[in-house]
């Protein structure tokens, strides 16, 4: 998969993020006391080395995690500058609760505070979704003979 890149003053941000207002399910910055369900909940849904991002994501200040919340349930997350300055991700929704738009609604709010934060563009690394993101946000490949700065990296292996 390509890393890809986003231009964070593109007019599809704006629009998007209109289209994505929601008054069921609340976009927010996660608190520090939040880390451990946070990460234990993303271990659980997903895996060891996005738990391992979204640890990283709340040493930052401001925390560089923002969570979607449901009548007081975690249903989804969105990290960015985790591995690296100016990257997006990882980010995830429950599975129960995809389909009500709540991870585009996640990619929005966090480019929109990736850009009040100073970054012009935002990285897609190993984007797993190519078309979804060229759609939604515009976001296009980076042409690159490698993995990017995933290449390489140690994983658990599977069971």
């Amino acid at each position: 998969m390509p890393d890809m890149l986003v231009s964070l003053y593109s007019p599809i941000l704006g629009e998007l993020k209109r289209r994505t207002k929601t008054d069921k399910v609340t976009i927010r910055p996660a608190l520090p006391p939040e880390m451990g369900l946070v990460v234990g909940w993303v271990r659980e849904n997903f895996s060891e080395n996005w738990a391992s991002e979204v640890t990283v994501a709340f040493t930052r200040r401001p925390v560089a995690c923002l969570i979607a919340v449901d009548d007081g349930k975690l249903v989804g997350f969105a990290c960015y500058d985790t591995t690296a300055p100016g990257f997006f991700g990882p980010t995830g929704v429950d599975p129960v609760a995809r389909g009500k738009g709540i991870g585009v609604a996640l990619l929005s709010d966090c480019l929109d505070t990736m850009k009040t934060l100073g970054h012009a563009y935002a990285f897609i690394g190993d984007a797993g979704p190519v078309d979804f993101y060229a759609k939604t946000v515009g976001a296009v490949p980076i042409p690159a003979p490698d993995k990017g700065i995933y290449q390489g990296m140690l994983r658990r292996p599977s069971k």
